[in-house]
């Protein structure tokens, strides 16, 4: 869905999937927002506001409708909608044709008890909010604890008050409107006949296993950034007595082994990608835009990875990632760019203080474009070197050691072979 061309003309109804109370609406603002974002709780509100007087399907309307209410770009409310459906609140459906059809389905937030205990959405709600904000919202749904210790039970029971009689049957109706949850999908996931084989069949039980098992399993592996060979000790490790898994133990067992791997810090999620709206519009079939291509549509694990020829990037350079990411808050492709230029005229080596120390620049300058991240490297390049002359055979060293970008007019004419062969295997993880 994502890089699917959406128009203001193509148009869409509204389908609600459940009953929403003034509580939802609540626990849309408290608990989600703080995680999607205003626009994406906006976009639901007035999803919701296009149904009908019985709030149960809306009319045929255009996204220029969605435009025009919510006084945004299309592309601003196509990355609200997938947050919406990332989180489990939004389903979407297409039907092809010369004006694109969509269906969106409305689904209730999960209850403050499941969402507090969901292994991925409450660790991104404490990490967003901090510690003092998270309590003070968790206190707020907390059910006041009374010692019924010295009371007796007298709740009547219901064939104490009520009598069967004879009467006509009905069929039992299942379009009948009821509150309804979507659950928060996930592609990557552990191979579990792997994590399954490597543990000795005497000690789990057949219903070890099942599919909320499955779930929670992959959700876990997702939020801490653990693969198969990191599950199986932790989940051996969490089966009790009966050769089942004690979830509890699984999650904190989890979470503690990030923390170890992490100097106490917990997880927190964000975009992958460069944001659709912040990217350079295609046509462009230069070398420059090819180059532009790659930082924007990578990731920089991925863009990382390629620069290590497909192996494992170190945990100190994935480290550093994130914190330009989280910390510094620098767009992806920015980040792939400060990457590709630091390693470039470092010797392939990512030094910490200097990415930091161009990471809070670019930070100050509000670079959130890869363009603008490309020209500004080569505008600090130059500025150094009327700094400091370098000496004639320097020079020729220096020029063999620039990002392939740097050029007077950013007309890129010619690369060398290598690094046309090194731009080829960076645009293949796109593939």
């Amino acid at each position: 869905m994502r890089n699917l061309t959406i128009l203001p003309a193509d148009t869409y109804i509204v389908l609600n999937k459940t009953v929403l109370s003034d509580k939802d609406r609540k626990i849309i603002t408290m608990l989600y927002q703080p995680i999607i974002g205003f626009t994406a709780t906006s976009l639901y509100f007035t999803l919701l506001d296009d149904l009908d007087k019985l709030e149960l399907m809306s009319e045929d309307l255009t996204h220029h409708h969605l435009m025009a209410t919510m006084q945004l770009k299309l592309e601003d409310i196509i990355i609200a909608r997938e947050k919406l459906e990332g989180v489990g609140l939004l389903k979407t459906y297409l039907k092809k044709d010369n004006i694109n059809h969509y269906v969106y389905l409305i689904y209730s937030p999960l209850t403050p008890n499941e969402f507090f205990n969901h292994p991925i959405l409450n660790i991104v709600l404490y990490n967003n909010l901090g510690k003092k904000e998270y309590e003070k919202i968790l206190n707020y749904y907390k059910i006041p604890r009374i010692n019924l210790k010295d009371y007796e039970d007298v709740t009547s029971k219901f064939d104490e008050v009520f009598t069967s009689i004879k009467g006509t049957i009905l069929e039992i109706e299942e379009d009948i409107t009821k509150r309804d949850t979507n659950n928060i999908l996930i592609n990557k996931g552990i191979d579990f006949n792997l994590l399954i084989s490597s543990i000795p069949a005497s000690q789990i039980n057949e219903r070890c296993f099942n599919k909320e098992t499955k779930e929670l399993i992959n959700a876990l592996s997702f939020t801490y950034n653990l693969n198969t060979l990191d599950m199986q000790g932790l989940v051996r490790n969490a089966l009790n007595e009966k050769g089942l898994i004690d979830k509890m133990l699984l999650r904190k067992s989890c979470r503690e082994y990030y923390q170890f791997e992490n100097n106490g810090n917990l997880p927190t999620l964000i975009y992958n990608k460069q944001p659709d709206y912040l990217k350079k519009p295609k046509g462009d079939n230069s070398k420059w835009a090819k180059m532009v291509y790659a930082f924007e549509n990578l990731n920089p694990y991925q863009f990382l990875k390629a620069k290590y020829k497909g192996a494992e990037p170190t945990d100190r350079d994935k480290r550093l990632i994130e914190n330009l990411l989280v910390d510094q808050k620098l767009n992806p492709g920015v980040v792939n760019v400060l990457i590709a230029y630091v390693l470039k005229i470092n010797n392939e080596q990512l030094k910490k203080s200097y990415v930091e120390t161009i990471a809070g620049q670019w930070k100050r300058l509000n670079i959130e474009t890869v363009e603008e991240a490309m020209r500004i490297t080569e505008k600090e390049h130059k500025k150094l070197r009327k700094i400091v002359k370098p000496t004639p055979e320097k020079v020729k060293d220096k020029k063999e050691n620039l990002p392939i970008w740097f050029d007077e007019n950013n007309d890129i004419k010619e690369i060398s072979k290598e690094e046309e062969k090194e731009m080829a295997d960076i645009l293949k993880e796109l593939v």
